[in-house]
């Protein structure tokens, strides 16, 4: 099997499997490392002042997975804190109103965890952790269930504020990933001020409209929805590469998708050629026709070419335009 072919093998099966392919860079994920680390320890340190360690340790369970999305996507829609607090306190009026009711554990704890699912869609604030917290609320044991609704305040919400508050402390800290999401949408409003767009910007209905017709939770706010597309329509709109752009030991994408993606680097000029100034020798890098060298002028090279790219760990990135 072939390099190219290996390429669209993977690619296919990390699409079946939902494998994310957007870049992330090592300092991004060491930060969001230290913020969970910092998180759950400080929600340890807080709960066990009023329960026993033993017990802390299974009350702030849920907590480790909403540390997940407060500090790997804290701008994801799941993460914000409607959801947060919403998701984690009324779980727990759940599972404890299950756990309280029937005494069947398997039933309890079942229902809790579907009328959870249940009343987070309808309040509009999904959290899956609280899928967690209303499964503790039943199965817990004894440490749990003397609390009865008491466990909705000590520890969960005293959790939730905990959490939070090192989320917006410890995220602000990093202008590009201020949490919750709203203050990092007043950060780019203070940044592009007087700034005109050149392209045209989506209303909200339309967004809310697009949004019904999927029918299913999307996981990303409206407002990284307009930032990305803000960010796309923003390259988009610069012009084209120039013949005389043209570098030579740099890398171009014809930018397109799929199996017709490709970057080729100008590796060298012919030196038989009679006006050398217009001709180039390029090796195709990546992509469609990895591997492969040609020769060409620079201006069907520059035609070709949508915009220069530059390696960056595993991934190609696009350069910005001076």
């Amino acid at each position: 099997m072939t390099t190219q072919k290996m390429q669209a093998v993977l690619s296919k099966w990390g699409n079946m499997l939902g494998i994310e392919s957007s870049p992330v860079s090592h300092k991004e994920k060491l930060i969001s490392a230290v913020g969970g680390f910092v998180a759950i320890l400080s929600i340890l340190l807080v709960s066990s002042r009023f329960t026993e360690l033993s017990d802390t340790a299974l009350l702030v369970a849920s907590m480790g997975a909403s540390a997940v999305l407060l500090f790997a996507v804290p701008h994801g829609q799941l993460a914000q804190p409607w959801a947060v607090a919403g998701g984690h306190i009324i779980s727990a009026i759940v599972g404890v109103s299950c756990a309280l009711l029937i005494s069947d554990k398997l039933l309890a704890a079942s229902l809790a965890v579907g009328l959870s699912i249940f009343a987070m869609h309808y309040l509009k604030c999904i959290h899956p952790p609280g899928g967690a917290t209303a499964l503790s609320a039943v199965v817990g044991g004894a440490s749990v269930q003397t609390l009865g609704y008491w466990f909705v305040l000590t520890p969960v919400a005293l959790n939730v504020c905990v959490i939070l508050i090192i989320a917006v402390l410890f995220n602000y800290s990093f202008t590009w990933r201020r949490y919750p999401v709203y203050f990092q949408e007043w950060t780019n409003q203070k940044a592009a001020a007087g700034k005109e767009p050149e392209y045209e910007s989506i209303p909200h209905e339309n967004f809310v409209y697009a949004l019904s017709q999927i029918d299913s939770f999307v996981d990303v706010t409206e407002q990284e929805l307009l930032k990305i597309y803000n960010l796309a329509m923003g390259l988009g709109n610069q012009s084209h590469l120039d013949s005389a752009e043209i570098k030579l030991d740099s890398c171009y994408s014809n930018g397109k998708h799929g199996d017709q993606w490709a970057v080729r680097q100008v590796i060298d000029e012919p030196h038989d050629a009679k006006n050398k100034d217009d001709m180039l020798i390029y090796k195709t890098v990546a992509g469609n026709g990895r591997r492969k060298t040609g020769v060409m002028s620079k201006k069907d090279f520059a035609n070709w070419a949508e915009y220069e790219v530059y390696r960056d760990e595993e991934n190609w990135k696009r350069k910005a335009a001076k």
